[in-house]
């Protein structure tokens, strides 16, 4: 039994030891074995896929903020050069010696800063008018008009490679002589208010400027349809919120804006301030773009819109144009991580954290001109935030500040003045923007785009005589520059030179440059074609509705809200203002009495129509109510009339129309036009009808006038005008709101 036992044990079944051995790599024989070959590279590609996806997290996750960690590193760089390397860490173990970049020393021992504000004396609100032009503010669109120099972003400052040094610009005495003389000049005369010449001059529109306050309000405008002049053209978003102004702007501005994206109505907009592609970071207190799609891909062909295949010497200048910036000069690359630090917050939105961190670096650093161009860029977007007139006057010294350092870059010299003459814009300074606008073209003499910007900067302050030597020595440098041949044409069709305006407006279209797919150069195109017979005006009109500018090829009016029924004809019921349209027509002989009283007068309040609408023949009118003004003095001579319309507020409070008298004599001829606005009706009183030769046509149907009768259209449509008859016609012409315009919106809407 013994050796039984004795055999199992020894050659039977295993034991519980040789088993656990076995199990854990024991052979059966009882000999450890090493890892087998395919086990090893099991476990070799699990730890690998591991860390490449522990890699990948990190990265695609974000768990480390490696600009952060290098941020913090920069503060150990003990050579000046930038960053935390070897030599920085030979330094701290003590084994070389620490080495401190000089930085500029200043002239005098404090900080040098620019004088205090310049002054500024705004253009004011100019609104239409028979004997003054427009000069109402306009905004700059984000489409910016004639810019071959394209505003670089902070992403490519960020790229910017450390040891490709920028070179410094260092601005020349005898220029900064020059230029501190024409500011000196130009301050001067803006001691008093400026006044714009009385001609068809450059039209700016209030909608989306902010107009200066101390700016004079009285000045009464009689205008049917600004036509002639060069206004901001646009459509109006249809919100209950209009205002886009700042705090403490006034009431005329208006348009919600939306933090990240500025841009304007149709225009110039989107809106020709500074005439310069802004940046995502450059953001603007500006209105919104047009609800409108521009469509121009689809329609490219129609008209040569855009560029051809082959590639000119002017497209490789652009292209050479579009390189990364150099906005720091050698000292502000040994603050790079510093800089770096502050500009993150301020892209974050973090702005108050960062004008904290940039004004500490200029405190720290007074002569570093990038530091500085950060705490204007802060400030400017601070004045977005708290909607401050102050704050932005601020951002705009800083910036005026930052080219008044030693050794600045000539590319942030070129943003940081840009920027300036457009805030300086969008506050109505016209004249201190061309006083910023002179001294860029002094400092960059070859560069057109910033003619291109004076020359907006002349007709914004109605100086087209100046604006017209401008675009003519661009073209002189650069004849194929679309954006002045628009412009240039724009201001030949407003001396009446149509036939010589028709080649700049159309070529300059055709060029396809940034800031001529404008609505504006298609509607003054067109007209200048109707006026000369030529039916391409269609065609233009066609695709001016087509690329978003107008509501329809006979709906061409430019300051548009969206959404509102658009019909040519109404009748009282559809407008809902049935009671206006009774009173009119049961009062019509007491509104022909008084109207006869005041053309029986010897020096007659009835003034000619002065907007370049009349083919021929003779039309006056007397305005009673103007942008939703009361005229007192008309109204002495009217008063039952006017007391009659005071019941009226859709009417009297209209701030986009006008009532008044009109007379329009035998043989004349208006020409086919569209009035600036869709957020009105109008509605035509006859007083005095001759029986035959009188007629009106909206978009495509013709209508002639009663008396004591009351026709209303909505004439953004186009409309034309024949009095043929062998007698005088008087009208009385009553504007009220649109009847879809909600309360709000009639009370927010920019007066035109």
């Amino acid at each position: 039994m013994a050796s039984r036992k004795s055999s199992r044990a020894a050659g039977g079944s295993p034991s519980p030891g040789s088993k656990r051995e076995t199990k854990h790599g024991g052979s059966k024989n009882g000999k450890k074995e090493g890892l087998s070959g395919s086990s090893f590279f099991t476990w070799f590609m699990v730890i690998a896929l591991l860390g490449v996806w522990t890699s990948v997290a990190v990265v695609w996750f974000e768990l480390v903020d490696y600009e952060e960690v290098l941020g913090k590193l920069g503060i150990y760089d003990a050579d000046g050069d930038g960053d935390f390397d070897v030599e920085d860490a030979k330094v701290l173990l003590g084994l070389k010696e620490r080495s401190v970049p000089a930085q500029p020393t200043p002239p005098e021992s404090e900080e040098t800063l620019q004088a205090a504000e310049k002054s500024y004396v705004e253009s004011g609100e100019r609104h239409e008018d028979v004997d003054a032009s427009i000069s109402d503010q306009w905004q700059v669109k984000e489409e910016i008009h004639g810019e071959t120099f394209e505003a670089p972003t902070t992403d490519d400052m960020h790229r910017e490679l450390e040891n490709e040094i920028p070179e410094a610009y260092e601005t020349p005495d005898s220029i900064q002589k020059d230029a501190d003389l024409l500011a000196d000049g130009l301050e001067a005369v803006e001691s008093e208010p400026y006044e714009v010449p009385a001609s068809d001059d450059y039209v700016v529109s209030m909608e989306g400027r902010v107009s200066d306050p101390e700016a004079p309000g009285d000045s009464e405008v009689v205008l049917e349809d600004a036509r002639e002049h060069y206004t901001e053209p646009k459509h109006e978003k249809q919100t209950e919120t209009q205002d886009t102004a700042i705090h403490d702007l006034p009431e005329e501005v208006n348009e919600a804006t939306e933090p990240d994206k500025i841009t304007e109505d149709f225009d110039v907009a989107k809106d020709v301030s500074v005439e310069s592609k802004q940046s995502e970071d450059d953001v603007a207190i500006e209105p919104e773009e047009s609800e409108i799609p521009v469509q121009a891909e689809d329609y490219s062909n129609d008209v040569r819109v855009g560029k051809s295949e082959k590639e000119t010497e002017q497209d490789k200048t652009e292209k050479a144009k579009k390189k990364k910036p150099k906005l720091l000069n050698k000292f502000d690359k040994t603050i790079k991580a510093e800089l770096d630090a502050a500009e993150k917050l301020r892209k974050k939105g973090k702005v108050e954290e960062a004008l904290r961190a940039f004004e500490a670096l200029v405190n720290r650093y007074p002569q570093s001109p990038r530091a500085r161009y950060g705490k204007a860029q802060s400030e400017d977007d601070l004045a977005e935030k708290m909607r401050s007139n102050e704050m932005l006057q601020q951002a705009i010294n800083t910036y005026d500040e930052v080219v008044s350092l030693p050794n600045v870059p000539s590319d942030l010299i070129k943003l940081s003045l840009k920027r300036e003459a457009d805030r300086q814009q969008f506050l109505g300074r016209m004249r201190g923007s061309l006083v910023t606008l002179q001294k860029l073209v002094q400092l960059f003499p070859s560069d057109t785009s910033f003619k291109n910007d004076l020359g907006v900067g002349y007709l914004l302050i109605g100086d087209n005589s100046n604006a017209k030597k401008v675009y003519e020595e661009v073209l002189s440098l650069a004849p194929n520059d679309g954006f002045a041949k628009v412009h240039y044409g724009f201001i030949l069709k407003a001396e009446n030179k149509i036939a010589e305006s028709i080649p700049y407006l159309q070529e300059g279209l055709e060029s396809g440059d940034p800031g001529t797919d404008d609505g504006r150069f298609y509607f003054h195109l067109g007209d200048a074609l109707q006026r000369m017979g030529d039916k391409e005006a269609y065609k233009w009109y066609e695709l001016g509705y087509q690329r978003g500018h107008f509501a329809s090829v006979w709906q061409r009016s430019l300051y548009n809200v969206k959404g509102l029924k658009a019909q040519p004809w109404w009748t009282a019921r559809e407008t809902g203002y049935t009671e206006l349209v009774k009173s009119l027509e049961k009062n019509w002989k007491l509104i022909r009495d008084e109207g006869l009283a005041v053309m029986d007068i010897k020096s007659s309040l009835f003034l000619p129509e002065d907007e370049n609408l009349r083919e021929k023949g003779d039309w006056s009118q007397f305005t009673l109510w103007q942008q939703g003004r009361k005229n007192e003095n008309a109204c002495k001579s009217v008063p039952k009339t006017c007391s009659l319309l005071e019941r009226f507020p859709e009417a009297t409070g209209c701030r986009r129309g006008q009532i008044k008298y009109s007379i329009m004599h035998p043989g004349t001829h208006v020409w086919p036009h569209t009035g600036p606005t869709n957020c009105r009706l109008r509605m035509h009183l006859g007083l005095v009808i001759p029986k035959e030769g009188c007629r009106i046509r909206c978009a495509q149907e013709n209508r002639a006038w009663e008396e004591g009768k009351v026709l209303i259209f909505d004439d953004s449509f186009e409309h034309e005008v024949w009095q043929d008859a062998e007698d005088y016609r008087l009208i009385f012409i009553v504007d009220v709101w649109h009847p879809e315009l909600t309360a709000q919106q009639r009370r927010t809407l920019p007066a035109i």
